[in-house]
């Protein structure tokens, strides 16, 4: 059996959104922290995928992903893991009703995933007696939504080159 570059490369892109989803959870990075703004990724790139190639992201692999990030950042277990999963959960129900694939029906459809794995979030670190800054949560929020477009023209970039 002849090893073809162009195997490779189709394997390395359908691999690169879970290696992506390791490397966020095992670094602690999921938040781009900058002075006056950050951004989760994380959410991001899980409601991408998950919309977009299911096939490439699991949900067993998202909720290990969310356990990971857990332990790595001292959160209490379960809580990046559950929103996560509210993430792809949207995602996979959006997929279902989505008629059209555009960058305007994916963004505004990402504001209620958002929105629910916020909620999750704030109620599970509340009931855990977590201290919240809800006003760095907030701005996050709204960074995250800010930035999707340009993540999501990143990752139809990586699906366009996947493809040839």
């Amino acid at each position: 059996m002849a090893f073809h570059i162009k195997d490779f490369k189709t394997k390395f892109f359908e691999l690169l959104p879970l290696l992506l989803l390791f490397f966020i959870s095992l670094n602690g990075s999921s938040i781009i922290n900058i002075k006056f703004f950050s951004v989760n990724i994380h959410y991001i790139l899980v409601y991408y995928w998950v919309l977009r190639h299911p096939r490439s992201l699991g949900y067993g692999f998202i909720f290990l992903s969310g356990i990971i990030s857990d332990v790595v950042l001292g959160f209490p277990l379960g809580i990046n893991a559950l929103s996560l999963l509210f993430v792809a959960g949207v995602a996979a129900y959006v997929r279902v009703v989505t008629v059209r694939i555009t960058l305007i029906n994916d963004w505004i459809s990402f504001v209620p995933a958002l929105l629910f794995a916020n909620i999750v979030y704030f109620i599970s670190l509340y009931l855990s007696d977590y201290s919240v800054d809800y006003f760095y949560l907030l701005k996050n929020s709204a960074f995250t939504l800010i930035f999707y477009p340009v993540l999501w023209g990143i990752f139809s970039l990586i699906i366009n080159f996947s493809k040839s």
